[in-house]
């Protein structure tokens, strides 16, 4: 394949780094990237693709990525960055998908010449399917703009903000909402068995119902609300059944989504 990508490095390959870089790699990224992870059983898909070391001080000397990506956990943020720091000389753009640490702190740690883009993706990406919202610190190129989004455009669909402050309810809506679905799919199934279901019918019921739904939404034209309208019968089941959930879900969700932005902005540190 030939090579479409200049070499990166990434610092963590957990699950959302992971993914990123399986996309990388159907992009053709080079071999000589390096993976910095001290987990081997997180890189053993990416073995003889990548160049995985287990810390940041085993990067090969004289390395220059036209990216780093940090996908560690926001909580790590203040013993690596300060390790990175000697990266800056040669200009790369740091993407961080760290939830929560904004552009202005991880500047402080790195110097403050670092470039930097600060990224909100979601777990959809281990499909390609993921959906990413991004913002550019001082200093980012055109050149590097570019070269983020088409990270970002590898694992799904990207799109960009100039107000970083949008990215904490991005972070609660897009980076947190899969669990949401997730916890639908959960509790349709229990309540199902709870009807009387069989157990296996009521998981294959559920996963499929909520797939299946997501991706009519994603093929129509219509909004949700219109898709929702359209399955509600006048003084039908579906009917009765929204008049519990809209007594409590709208609300109970607008409370999630502003404790999942609060919880965003206390990680800045």
């Amino acid at each position: 394949m030939t090579e479409t990508l200049p070499p990166l490095l990434l610092i963590g390959c957990g699950k959302m780094g992971g993914a990123m870089l399986a996309g990388w790699l159907e992009q053709g990224l080079p071999a000589g990237s390096v993976v910095v992870e001290p987990h081997a059983a997180a890189t053993a898909a990416f073995a003889g693709r990548v160049r995985v070391v287990a810390s940041i001080a085993e990067i090969p000397a004289g390395f220059a990525p036209a990216a780093v990506i940090l996908a560690t956990k926001p909580q790590e943020a203040p013993n690596v960055l300060p390790l990175l720091a000697p990266l800056v000389a040669g200009a790369p753009v740091f993407i961080s998908i760290m939830a929560g640490r904004n552009i202005a702190g991880m500047a402080a740690a790195l110097g403050g010449a670092a470039r930097i883009v600060r990224a909100m993706p979601n777990t959809p990406a281990a499909i390609r399917q993921g959906f990413t919202v991004a913002c550019a610190g001082p200093g980012v190129s055109a050149e590097q703009r570019a070269l983020t989004d088409r990270l970002l455009t590898a694992i799904g669909e990207a799109a960009w903000v100039e107000d970083e402050g949008l990215i904490d309810p991005v972070t609660a809506v897009s980076g947190g909402g899969p669990a949401y679905v997730f916890l639908l799919a959960e509790v349709m199934e229990a309540a199902a068995i709870a009807q009387g279901l069989p157990a296996d019918l009521a998981r294959r019921m559920a996963r499929s119902t909520v797939a299946g739904s997501g991706a009519l939404l994603g093929a129509s034209a219509e909004d949700a609300g219109q898709l929702r309208r359209n399955v509600t019968s006048p003084k039908g089941t579906t009917e009765r059944a929204l008049a519990v959930l809209m007594a409590e879900w709208p609300d109970s969700m607008h409370r999630a989504i502003a404790a999942a932005t609060a919880r965003s902005r206390e990680l800045a540190g």
